[in-house]
């Protein structure tokens, strides 16, 4: 052994050891400081510790057989006869000390995040009475809340919590797993007139096994202190750090009324089962407002209802009025709590939905997002403005930072899926589908994604067809599916079966995913002249323009009202009248502000130009949407009636080849 420690002497393998274990220590503690603030996952830092360790002994074996000399990198002269004893001897060593090192590393390692992160499952009502249901649902929300203030946490968003409610057998385990946490919160409440009793357990998600449990028997009055109390002792039991700002946001109580928290909490309720469909989020308007009423210092409800009427104006009803009530409910909510996080998270979205204003949006959500740093919302608001900002690799990461803290939200999946279909990038659409899927297994909403993905990915309507008779009939929200089926058999040349689906339907309009309602006149018109029959479609298309006039004049500004009156026109052939309507939705939504919606104006006027046979404009703008993210397609390029008038010209197939070689 003496002889070995000599070699190892000469050959300067001790500096080297030492040098390798001081530089190794300062990437660790670095790294572990830095890829938190860089927002890396966990392994990444594992990966790290992991490559250091196998460094070890291979830098010993390095040492050994080379040394540097002025002459160079030279290998080191090797005089005895056990050297082959003494470098396995060698080696051996490195290999047991990064061993003993990963024993006593990883377990800190891998608790750098994990034990940090928690869900708040939703506690069970004792009592018997409905609106005390909600109010469990109360108790439950404002807990995650108080915890999704805490930075250190890792607090998984309300939406896919909410999916266990009503579970009567729950796996921590299976949970812990889909949910990414180490902790899981359950509880149970009873309230009989104004007392309430919460009692809680913390559990270990990995083991299924008690951390500890409480026991609050209060007054009504006093439900936000249970939250705070309960909040700061989770917080300790995680060992996860309590900002001073964080301690006074756990302090303040949003409202002193018992019955005005009531109805919050019924509200918020409704406000966040969001979807694309107003019917819910609209009952949630007048429970917020008779909170209000009740406590006209409530600023959390007046950020509440700010929100749900932003979301309304973006997604179905895009009317001035409402756009104004959003704006004046946040700076409502900001004026009585200026450091409120809620508050300015709605002032973003009245920016962003209502102004289009995007740089002060963003302001106001990177202030949301630091006041609730695990809200999903702030981080899918973020995203979603970067995206049409063009910025798609900084908004898809958002996007996903908000599906890690919210996995079971199919709103912020279905938003990922249109972000990869935008860049062409269908694989991971489709992959994006199968987690909307697992998280919803019952919604008609990943059957619809997979049907609509394989039509823009493939072209391929057998399958479409088959996803979409997954759909119950009787699910039909504002006429959605009867006008993807319509969609989808007329891109099949099924004209007559497409008639007698939209036969079926019995309303005006049907919601086709952009705030023009598609009027039915509109539709069976079109799909008369695509059988040659334009005694029939006349009529048809006249009362289309009469629908689309009244639209347009419920919103003037509305680029997408513009954009199907200008193709209402076409098919009247109305000509000027038709490129003008088009060319204003294009003027209204720029692709140069919006690189999200702003093809979608510039190809529904490269169709108006088809229908009015202006060939060369249209040509022009198909040879960009072929190009831009969130443009056309090869497969709908080929499939899609609405480009028959252009088929027989050479440049269209020439257009097919040229992109069909590059996708």
């Amino acid at each position: 052994m003496s002889g070995f420690f000599e070699e190892v002497r000469r050959r300067k393998v001790y500096r080297v050891a030492a040098a390798y274990v001081i530089a190794a220590g300062f990437i660790i503690q670095i790294s572990s400081a830095v890829f938190p603030a860089w927002e890396l996952p966990n392994w990444a830092f594992r990966l790290v510790v992991v490559f250091l360790l196998i460094g070890f002994p291979i830098s010993l074996i390095l040492a050994w057989a080379y040394d540097i000399t002025p002459q160079g990198i030279r290998a080191t002269p090797a005089p005895g006869t056990h050297r082959r004893r003494n470098l396995i001897m060698l080696i051996a060593v490195g290999v047991i000390v990064s061993a003993v090192a990963g024993f006593f590393l990883f377990p800190r390692v891998s608790r750098r995040d994990v034990e940090k992160s928690i869900a708040v499952l939703p506690f069970q009502s004792l009592s018997d009475e409905k609106e005390n249901a909600y109010f469990a649902d109360g108790i439950q929300d404002d807990i995650l809340t108080s915890l999704a203030k805490i930075g250190d946490l890792k607090v998984i968003s309300r939406m896919s919590v909410m999916s266990y409610r009503g579970d009567a057998v729950r796996n921590a385990r299976e949970i812990g797993k889909a949910l990414g946490v180490a902790a899981l919160l359950e509880g149970s409440v009873r309230r009989i007139g104004n007392r309430v009793r919460v009692s809680v357990q913390l559990i270990n998600a990995n083991s299924d096994e008690h951390i500890w449990a409480e026991d609050y028997d209060r007054d009504l009055t006093d439900v936000f202190a249970i939250q705070t109390d309960l909040a700061q002792k989770i917080a300790s039991a995680l060992q996860a750090k309590l900002s001073p700002n964080e301690k006074a946001r756990l302090d303040q109580r949003p409202t002193e009324n018992p019955d005005a928290y009531l109805l919050f909490v019924q509200a918020h309720d409704y406000a966040t089962r969001r979807n694309m469909f107003r019917d819910t989020s609209l009952k949630a308007i007048p429970l917020f407002e008779q909170a209000i009423k009740l406590d006209p210092k409530f600023a959390l409800a007046f950020a509440g209802l700010s929100m749900v009427q932003s979301w309304i104006y973006h997604n179905s009803d895009p009317n001035p009025a409402r756009r104004e009530k959003a704006r004046l409910n946040a700076n409502e909510a900001l004026r009585l709590q200026p450091d409120l996080p809620e508050g300015h998270l709605a002032l973003g979205f009245s920016y962003y939905y209502g102004d289009r204003d995007f740089e002060r949006a963003l302001a106001e959500f990177e202030i949301a997002r630091r006041g609730l740093p695990n809200d999903a919302q702030a981080y899918f608001a973020i995203g979603a403005i970067q995206r049409r900002q063009g910025k798609w690799a900084e908004s898809t990461a958002n996007l996903e930072k908000a599906a890690a803290l919210d996995p079971r939200n199919t709103e912020i999946l279905s938003n990922l899926v249109f972000s990869y279909i935008a860049l062409r990038n269908f694989e991971a659409a489709d992959r994006t589908i199968d987690r909307v899927i697992a998280a919803e297994p019952k919604s008609f909403q990943g059957a619809a994604l997979k049907g609509f993905v394989a039509v823009k990915w493939k072209g391929d309507l057998s399958f479409t067809e088959k996803q979409f008779s997954l759909i119950p009939p009787e699910t039909d929200p504002d006429g959605l599916m009867t006008w993807a089926r319509v969609w989808i058999l007329t891109l099949q040349q099924r004209f007559s079966d497409a008639l007698q689906v939209l036969e079926r339907f019995r309303g005006e309009t049907m919601f086709n995913s952009t705030t023009a309602p598609s009027p039915k006149a509109f539709v069976k018109g079109m799909i008369y002249l695509l059988q040659g029959d334009k005694v029939r479609a006349q009529p048809e298309l006249e009362q289309a323009r009469l629908v689309s006039e009244k639209l347009l004049r419920e919103v003037p500004d509305d680029p997408n009202r513009h954009a199907q009156h200008g193709l209402i026109l076409a098919a009247l052939g109305q000509k000027q009248e038709a490129i003008t309507e088009g060319k204003r939705a294009v003027e209204l939504l720029p692709e140069s502000q919006d690189a999200l919606d702003g093809p979608r104006a510039t190809e529904t006027l490269a169709q108006i130009y088809a229908w009015t046979g202006e060939s060369d404009e249209a040509f022009r703008l198909l040879d960009h949407l072929l190009v831009v993210p969130s443009g056309l397609t090869i497969p709908m390029l080929k499939i899609d009636p609405a480009w028959d008038p252009l088929r027989k010209d050479p440049r269209y197939q020439a257009l097919i080849d040229k992109y069909s070689t590059k996708s």
